[in-house]
């Protein structure tokens, strides 16, 4: 019987605790982001990352070259059409955990239509060298970068960010202006990512402790089979394997950030917007994700089958000409 009194205070000592952190983690968090002024940051925007260029890789076909390059620590995948039909480039921007890799399937496409692309990955993604500890990065020091990144370009650039790299194109039309279209590739929600919490941890109970204990999101693609359930499905181009070796760490501070009182969606952009949805996405609700596209007077395209990855599902040819075909009917130079 004193055993059994044991364990129960043993268990309850344990759960309290874990509450206890995870109240005083929350307290901090709360309490550094309120002090957050996203237009100082961009304003304080600094590149740290080490001096100098390097080419990773190049290619070249009929139709267009392929630069891969890091420059002063961030990396860059560059598809130049040897026949160009646009001026606009294609800006791509990565969500959590991905690099500028995860476009490898789309940029091929789009330099064959006649449009360049540049994907590039956010410090401590892909081949990009951290330059801030991975768990206190917010989504206004990586929009920082983004808008580095639209700055350094010739023209005005449609971008193009799936899932937080969506959250990060919201930021940018609210905090740096409008741009000559903006497509949103399984984006997070216009007001809230809590919105869709519940989808998310019905299919992983224990990821609110194990990120909390982890102090980072990292734990959400703790192995290849949680890695493909949130982001592929069966019908994927990509192994979950495959996809696991290519995933990196991930601040949780930025999926806390896209909501209120931090965040209200801006009800004035003027951008053209394209919002793409999975139908079986497990991260973000066809539901939820019809809303957030009324909001903003999005064109709104939902893809039968697909999961959160839709530049990686089996369908990624199909939706990249809807991408296309958009941006043609605007006419986009």
């Amino acid at each position: 019987m004193s055993l059994s009194r044991y364990i129960k205070f043993q268990l309850g000592l344990g759960a309290g605790l874990a509450a206890g952190w995870f109240v005083a983690q929350m307290a901090w968090v709360v309490a550094r982001l309120a002090r957050i002024d996203p237009a100082a940051s961009l304003a304080e925007h600094v590149n740290q990352g080490p001096r100098g260029f390097r080419q990773v890789a190049g290619a070249e076909t009929d139709v267009y070259t392929m630069r891969h390059t890091i420059e002063d620590g961030i990396e860059r995948i560059v598809y130049t059409p040897k026949q160009r039909r646009h001026v606009t480039p294609i800006l791509m921007q990565h969500g959590m955990f991905h690099g500028a890799w995860c476009w490898q399937w789309w940029q091929p496409l789009f330099a064959e239509w006649g449009w360049e692309s540049v994907a590039v990955s956010l410090p401590g993604h892909g081949g990009s060298p951290t330059q801030r500890q991975i768990e206190i990065c917010t989504l206004d020091y990586y929009l920082g970068f983004v808008k580095a990144e639209v700055d350094r370009l010739a023209q005005p650039p449609v971008l193009m960010g799936h899932s937080m790299g969506g959250a990060l194109t919201q930021w940018y039309l609210k905090y740096c202006g409008d741009l000559s279209a903006a497509v949103l590739v399984a984006p997070w929600l216009s007001h809230s990512t809590l919105l869709d919490g519940p989808k998310v941890m019905s299919n992983d109970p224990w990821l609110p402790l194990l990120s909390s204990l982890a102090w980072s999101a990292t734990p959400w693609v703790r192995n290849p089979q949680r890695a493909a359930k949130l982001f592929i499905t069966d019908g994927a181009i990509i192994t979950p394997e495959e996809l696991y070796d290519r995933l990196g760490p991930e601040s949780q501070i930025v999926v806390l950030q896209h909501n209120p009182p931090f965040w209200a969606p801006p009800d004035d952009v003027r951008t053209p917007m394209l919002w793409l949805t999975g139908e079986k996405d497990a991260v973000i609700s066809v539901q939820q994700a019809t809303r957030s596209a009324e909001f903003y007077q999005a064109d709104h395209i939902i893809v039968p089958e697909a999961g959160h990855n839709l530049m990686m599902e089996k369908s990624y040819r199909e939706t990249a000409e809807k991408i296309r075909d958009w941006l043609e009917q605007l006419e986009v130079p």
